[in-house]
């Protein structure tokens, strides 16, 4: 079995890093192996204790969050960093590229909004071997970002797509539409349209589920980009 990836929890509000890492330890695949409530606490935890990614809030008591990432580059670590901030200055967004920032997560912030960047954040993790060409490059990039609201088919919106998505994640086996319809909550022909929408972007696949009575009923099953690519 693969390996859990590691998360430390660096945020100064006791309240909301317990929060945090009740929602690491609920996304199949991660672990929260502690928590720090400052710069320095973050500092003496990454010496003792393997750590693959920080959910990391910017706002610390004895440190900015990004001069923290960069102090601890030029100290040899090399987790990555998925900053939690309630600040929308776009020029700290584009500091953080540099210091490994991978997503920014925006305050105040769902379950579900946290288990898709990780999400996201694993499939880019699983991306081995070498891109066959420019086409495979940007996809594996493009595992970290969340899909344009413009982009989507008129009628669809983002925050269902986003349930819709964590569900069939959430569900290794697969759902129906039915079974999607009733863990998300809406119609199931809506269901299908979100469904429909996740195979013909390649994120999800169907087939039928033969065996009753009647017409076959379409299962659909999330598809990890690194099991897509071998």
């Amino acid at each position: 079995m693969t390996e859990a990836i590691r998360v430390l929890v660096v945020e100064d509000d006791p309240v909301a890093a317990a929060a945090h890492i009740l929602y690491v330890g609920r996304v199949p695949g991660f672990t929260a192996v502690g928590k720090a409530q400052t710069g320095a606490e973050a500092r003496r935890l990454l010496e003792r204790t393997p750590v693959d990614l920080l959910l990391l809030d910017l706002h610390l008591p004895d440190v900015h969050g990004l001069k923290l990432a960069r102090s601890l580059r030029a100290a040899g670590h090399h987790a990555d960093v998925i900053a939690v901030t309630s600040a929308r200055d776009l020029a700290v967004v584009r500091e953080g590229v540099s210091l490994g920032v991978v997503q920014y997560v925006l305050k105040p912030f769902t379950f579900a909004t946290l288990r898709d960047r990780l999400a996201r954040y694993a499939e880019y993790r699983a991306t081995v071997g070498e891109a066959s060409g420019q086409d495979e490059v940007d996809r594996a990039l493009a595992t970290l970002r969340a899909p344009a609201p413009s982009a989507l088919p008129k009628g669809l919106s983002a925050p269902t797509l986003e349930r819709v998505t964590g569900a069939l994640r959430d569900r290794g086996t697969g759902l129906t539409a039915a079974g999607v319809a009733e863990t998300v909550g809406i119609s199931r022909i809506t269901a299908r349209r979100y469904l429909e929408h996740l195979v013909e972007t390649g994120r999800a696949e169907r087939h039928p589920q033969y065996g009753q009575v009647g017409r076959p009923e379409l299962v659909y099953r999330w598809v990890r980009r690194a099991e897509r690519g071998h």
